[in-house]
């Protein structure tokens, strides 16, 4: 089998490509700071922010290809830390990029639907980048670097991504689903849109990626939907208390970064190319049976 790297394989999508590639590669996955043992995946401790580390990694490993999830992704750290998750955000990124480009190999990069500034969507891979806070702005420093360095990288812009707890990571549905099960208020907002897909879904489309694409592409699902409204999809499924869910403004709640109001991504090239997200009804369904 060949061997695939994995940045960020601590990370909630990081852990999901993981599991999945695991059938079909050998794989390798980096951490930093938690520590995991998934069976069948080579764990590798490294500061990607240490070209040398970085170095020694490929040169020791020697992967036949690259996804790097690896991120600083929370975006009021990244409004509040600019220079300190600039260095994993984007020049981490850059330095895999070239590396890639040296050993010509695939590269897979996880950028996000932050890129836009959320007043033309659905936005497709060929329009316009205007982010609105400081994760986007590095995301695209990111994309731009990486495609500099190496075109043949696969710019995967994700979208709001939900799925079961990783041994290390929750996605935005456990804190959600804890505060109604405990009766307390959950505000969630009615006038920001997304178009989510599962992890599972997500990992399955950045393995497609690797294999087809060059450039950008959009992985994004297949449904435009409010976080209030995607809340009241989880109180029907798993059968929530819905006393404590609210509905709210983005102007209603103070956050370091500002948030685009809607940053739907028409994906239309990635399902061409046989990425298949499910109904957000039946992606959920699977969740609860699993």
């Amino acid at each position: 089998m060949k061997k695939l790297l994995i940045t960020g394989a601590s990370g909630f999508l990081g852990w999901y490509v993981c599991q999945l590639a695991k059938h079909e590669w050998e794989v390798y996955g980096t951490y930093y700071s938690h520590i995991i043992e998934p069976p069948d995946i080579k764990l590798v401790k490294v500061n990607l922010t240490e070209f040398q580390e970085l170095k020694h990694i490929f040169s020791d490993i020697k992967p036949a290809a690259v996804i790097h999830t690896a991120a600083q992704s929370q975006p009021n750290f990244c409004q509040s830390h600019p220079q300190e998750s600039s260095e994993i955000n984007v020049t981490a990124s850059n330095n895999i990029a070239g590396l890639c480009a040296d050993y010509s190999i695939p590269c897979a990069f996880t950028s996000t639907d932050l890129v836009f500034d959320g007043l033309n969507p659905p936005y497709r891979e060929t329009d316009a980048v205007c982010p609105v806070n400081i994760y986007g702005e590095q995301k695209v420093m990111a994309e731009v670097g990486m495609l500099e360095r190496y075109p043949l990288t696969a710019v995967c812009r994700m979208p709001l991504m939900f799925g079961m707890a990783t041994p290390t990571a929750k996605s935005f549905m456990q804190p959600f689903m804890q505060s109604l099960k405990e009766g307390k208020e959950l505000s969630l907002f009615i006038d920001e849109f997304r178009t989510p897909v599962s992890a599972i879904t997500a990992a399955k489309g950045l393995l497609l990626a690797l294999e087809k694409v060059n450039g950008r592409i959009h992985l994004g699902g297949k449904e435009r939907i409010s976080r209030y409204d995607f809340g009241q999809l989880l109180v029907d499924i798993f059968q929530l208390p819905a006393i404590g869910l609210k509905a709210c403004r983005q102007q209603d709640v103070k956050m370091a970064a500002p948030r685009p109001v809607d940053v739907s991504l028409d994906s239309s090239k990635a399902f061409g190319l046989g990425y298949q997200p499910l109904s957000l009804r039946e992606e959920l369904q699977k969740l609860l049976s699993t």
